[in-house]
């Protein structure tokens, strides 16, 4: 497996700011074998970057000497897939269809998608979506990216993310396997399942679904999103994490999605990606 720091995890990263040759510098420098890039509707990656524009980042990452390993958006948290506002959802999934194309140009082949959400814990003014008109608008999003994802040969990655949906990894490998496209697959999170469930457990239900690995920690007394800390200072049995990828045969990149930034905490993360997978 590959070690892949996340874009987000640098400082002015998560705001869409920092420069991306900077960016895969500072990946670089710190030992990882890949950087994950993030797209955005405002910032330095976005729906409306250029073919051109992503040549030169792919020349720059050969020059630096680092992969780009995927593109992950939080787009969809402010602009959901399952908007009671039809405008909203069209808008969503107009903006996805042309970050698949960026995806593509960036060389790479997954795109991590949030499909919507019965409620946004860090947003307390955010609509509540019923669970089953939920299930139901993200399905019809899902499927009107599905032709764009196979034509570019992109999979969209649905992450288990806080979003009160697809809440157990029977729900989510159904999920999947409803749109009957090998460009549909799972983005796993192995710190978001732990509050509710067991990350070895995802892994081994999902299988070969899984086209990307996100990495963070958790201490389940928490109960809150206070509970996201320092890799190896929370609950997540990496041992057991890495059991369970050696057994679907997954040899992908693992991405540290360690936010927000905080003097450190790179250099930090790391360290300790090093020692879970080195």
């Amino acid at each position: 497996m590959k070690i892949c720091a996340s874009y987000w995890m640098f400082d002015g990263g998560l705001e869409g700011k920092l420069n991306i040759a900077d960016a895969m510098k500072q990946a670089k420098k710190l030992g990882f074998d890949a950087i994950e890039l993030c797209i955005a509707s405002q910032g330095v990656l976005t729906d409306k970057t250029t073919k051109e524009q992503c040549k030169a980042i792919v020349a720059e990452a050969k020059k630096i000497g680092i992969e780009i390993s995927s593109v992950a958006s939080g787009e969809s948290w402010g602009s959901s897939p399952t908007s009671n506002d039809a405008k909203v959802r069209k808008q969503i999934v107009d903006f996805t269809k042309k970050a698949l194309q960026v995806t593509k140009w960036l060389g790479t082949d997954a795109y991590l998608f949030v499909p919507g959400a019965v409620d946004v814990f860090f947003l307390p003014d955010a609509e509540v979506i019923p669970y089953d008109v939920c299930y139901k608008r993200a399905f019809e999003a899902v499927s009107k990216l599905v032709p764009t994802a196979e034509k570019l040969g992109v999979t969209v990655a649905i992450e288990n993310v806080w979003n009160k949906f697809l809440l157990s990894p029977l729900e989510m490998r159904s999920f999947i396997d409803s749109f009957k496209s090998k460009r549909v697959g799972s983005y796993f999170d192995v710190g978001n399942v732990l509050l509710t469930g067991y990350p070895e457990q995802w892994i081994k239900i999902l299988g070969k679904r899984i086209k990307r690995i996100h990495i963070k920690d958790f201490k389940k007394s928490a109960g809150t999103a206070e509970g996201f800390v320092d890799l190896l200072e929370g609950d997540v049995n990496f041992s057991a994490v890495k059991k369970a990828l050696d057994a679907i045969g997954y040899k992908g990149y693992v991405t540290a999605e360690m936010i927000p930034y905080s003097a450190g905490r790179p250099a930090k993360t790391a360290k300790a990606m090093k020692k879970i997978f080195k």
